[in-house]
């Protein structure tokens, strides 16, 4: 049951387990968390996004445990933080998540530097979401500048 109950989490309610494009599929349940976040404020908002960071350190870590593997590809709660940093701050708009959404994917599979850096260095469940957490960041600021200049415009 302990096991079952780490997968979940883990793998994104089991949206991992896609046989195709899991890290993607697995980002999807980062949506309606971003959502959640928004509706909290700031202050709230930002202590959501690090629990859920921490979260995802921890179920990582547990599941890398029981499935093996240095990055298993099944574990998807890394995109989910990720998704959730790519979002945060962003007003909650289809297009708006759209773009942190394809931003995100962007950054965390072409891992532009240090996010490569982070994914071969750093070890555990750590190591499994800190380069998407750093994938996130790029996609926020990104999306933030983005946004900036076509509000100007």
């Amino acid at each position: 049951m302990r096991k079952t109950i780490i997968l979940f989490f883990a793998t994104g309610t089991f949206l991992g387990y896609s046989p195709l494009a899991p890290g993607t599929i697995g980002t999807l349940w980062g949506i309606p968390m971003a959502y959640g976040i928004s509706v909290l404020g700031p202050g709230r908002g930002i202590f959501a996004v690090v629990l859920t960071v921490f979260a995802s350190i921890l179920f990582a870590g547990m599941a890398k445990g029981i499935i093996g593997g240095r990055d298993p590809g099944s574990i998807v709660c890394d995109e989910v933080a990720g998704f959730v940093v790519a979002a945060f701050m962003v007003p909650f708009t289809p297009l708006n998540m759209i773009l942190a959404f394809i931003l995100f994917r962007i950054f965390d599979i072409l891992k532009p530097f240090p996010i490569g850096i982070l994914d071969r260095r750093i070890k555990g469940g750590a190591g499994i979401v800190l380069d998407d957490v750093a994938a996130g960041i790029y996609a926020n600021i990104c999306v933030h500048i983005i946004t900036g200049i076509v509000s100007w415009v």
